[in-house]
């Protein structure tokens, strides 16, 4: 590329970028079925013992290691309840830990070093599928490819989902995953269960293991405390399902400029079943997906398989994680933005993945069926290639690493967060484009769910994806923007943060905001009242005990804590606690011109 050095500065930058995506799209659409998949997140020195676990992005927001003494792979209930029964003979603390352990926060993770890992990876198998009744019993281990495709044999279909597969009905219920609806019960998976077979602690009289068969109609306090249980009252062993008959969908995108966002964002949703938006807040855009269910004998045979889900080549994966960081460190504003824009309308371009046939885009709509077009991850389905490709965020290569911030928003308060977002963005045009080279802000509608830790109202979740540095202590370009949105969200909207996602500082007393906690508090005493199966982690954001924030030098740079001091931030490379430009109330850490000297200021 020695041509580029002769180049204008701007040009440089678009050319480069250019390039490196012309590159990196071909490598995705050719290597969509030949990619390393995923390590288990569990690993051991010995068999099954001296163990560690982490997540699939290979470190969790504060960057601990989490370890047990052992991991254990039950196959079925029996073993399960066995499993269980001798740790609570022993005394032992507990976490359920799943096939790819794709929740960024500390769920997976026990206390001490003593604890055990009850694995549900081989826990997989359809129990019964009943096309009659329009339900499915599977176990906890399995994945949402699963659980799609076992409802697909009998011409049957999950309404609504998560859009990545890889996670496990059991870590789907943990968190409260969901998709984009505000039609019918919503769109968390959670809310389409009818019975959850826990396994429990329990007396010597009863086993020292309690087998609890929960359901909307025998058990309804216990079924609604189950729905989103963070893992705490137990391990999940099966769960029933209640689905609808096989139907297919119609879905365009539309980009259009962002001029009336803060009303369209309230109603769109009201109008498309499946609607999602992506906006692109630097460059002034909105991508609407316009996604309706049609009749299963619609002309179609559409298939969605999300580009940034496909296997990558792990070279372009190094190249464009090295070029992100020489723009961090030489806060080159231009080359994020210039690779926003190139990445943002290639995914745009290219329907995201979406194809008429399964082979190839021909044009709008997409028609397929749901089991086709609801989710999708084709990365973890391959083969071992010794690492040539793999998913773009397999730590075992230099690849994506970055920090995903997620929360709902009221829908009454979307409009007014919308228009704060946008008088940030005014103050500098290029502060949101790390934003924009992860696709953009994910926007999905939510509704009130009867689950005491589910969402308490109609509200549209938003989605941030950014960049995070290797070194804790490495400031980011533009931080201050992204951490004031964070918390004009989280405070000033009262927002709910994803139990599976964000940095330790959404949850500081988020136990709070749900209406229901006590009612959960009181079945968690009931189902589990030593604590195995809970944690330091789920012991403060349940507000048990201790606070989920972390306060140390350099604390606010990683979302450990809110800076209230300079020293939180990082003052020897001009990053400074400051008030927010739009929401004064935030803490920000804020890079300061021209100081020579640096005085630390406490908030």
């Amino acid at each position: 590329m020695a041509f580029i050095s002769s180049l204008p500065y701007g040009s440089q930058n678009a050319t480069f970028w250019r390039i490196l995506l012309v590159l990196h799209c071909l490598c995705t659409l050719v290597f969509t079925t030949i990619s390393t998949p995923p390590e288990d997140p569990v690993k051991c020195v010995s068999g099954n013992s001296n163990c560690t676990v982490t997540n699939s992005y290979g470190v969790f927001p504060d960057r601990s290691m989490c370890r047990a003494a052992n991991v254990a792979y039950p196959t079925n209930e029996a073993e399960l309840v066995s499993i269980v029964a001798a740790a609570t003979k022993a005394g032992r603390k507990m976490r359920v830990t799943t096939r790819y352990s794709h929740s960024l926060t500390k769920l997976a993770c026990t206390d001490g070093t003593d604890g055990l890992f009850i694995s549900t990876k081989f826990l997989n198998h359809t129990v019964q599928a009943d096309a009659r009744t329009m339900t499915l019993t599977v176990e906890s281990g399995m994945t949402l490819r699963q659980l799609i495709a076992e409802a697909a044999k009998v011409g049957l279909a999950l309404p609504y989902a998560p859009y990545w597969w890889g996670l496990t009905v059991g870590g789907l219920m943990g968190t409260g995953a969901h998709g984009s609806s505000l039609w019918g019960k919503g769109s968390a998976i959670h809310d389409y269960v009818t019975e959850i077979r826990m396994v429990s602690p329990a007396s010597v009289n009863d086993g020292f293991a309690k087998v609890r068969v929960l359901s909307e109609t025998t058990t309804p306090n216990e079924f609604n405390a189950a729905k989103v249980s963070l893992g705490v009252l137990g391990a999940i062993s099966q769960v029933t399902f209640k689905l609808q008959p096989m139907f297919k969908r119609s879905l365009t995108y539309v980009m259009r400029n962002d001029s009336d966002f803060g009303d369209q964002a309230v109603t769109f949703g009201k109008k498309h079943e499946f609607a999602d938006l992506v906006w692109l807040p630097s460059q002034g855009k909105v991508v609407y997906r316009m996604d309706d269910r049609v009749a299963v004998n619609t002309s179609g045979n559409g298939l969605f398989d999300f580009l940034p889900f496909r296997s990558q080549l792990s070279a372009a994966l190094a190249i464009i994680r090295t070029s992100e960081e020489a723009q961090e460190t030489f806060r080159d504003a231009n080359g994020k933005c210039a690779g926003a824009t190139l990445i943002s309308s290639t995914l745009f371009a290219t329907a995201y993945g979406l194809t008429n046939n399964g082979i190839i885009f021909t044009g709008y709509p997409v028609i397929g069926s749901q089991n086709r077009m609801m989710s999708s991850g084709s990365c973890l389905d391959s083969l071992q290639d010794g690492l040539i490709t793999a998913c773009p965020w397999d730590s075992r290569i230099k690849s994506e690493f970055f920090h995903q911030t997620t929360f709902s928003v009221p829908l009454t308060q979307v409009k007014n967060f919308i228009n704060d977002i946008k008088s940030l963005v005014k103050i500098e045009s290029k502060s949101l484009c790390g934003l924009e080279l992860y696709y953009g802000i994910l926007m999905r509608y939510v509704t009130s769910s009867p689950a005491y830790l589910g969402k308490e109202t109609e509200a549209l979740d938003f989605d941030l994806t950014y960049y995070r540095a290797k070194n804790p202590l490495t400031p980011r370009l533009y931080e201050d923007f992204i951490e004031e949105i964070e918390q004009i969200a989280l405070f000033k909207y009262n927002a709910l943060p994803h139990w599976g996602k964000n940095r330790n500082l959404a949850f500081d007393g988020v136990i709070k905001k749900y209406k229901n906690a006590p009612a959960f508090l009181k079945v968690k005493e009931s189902y589990d009242p030593t604590g195995l199966f809970s944690s330091e982690w789920t012991d403060q954001i349940l507000g048990i005990r201790g606070n989920a924030t972390i306060v140390k030098d350099g604390c606010a740079l990683e979302g450990l804590c809110i800076c209230s001091e300079d020293a939180h931030c990082a003052p020897t490379k001009g990053y400074l606690c400051r008030p927010g430009k739009v929401y004064i109330e935030a803490r920000v850490c804020t890079r300061v011109k021209g100081i020579s000297v640096i005085q630390s200021v406490t908030y």
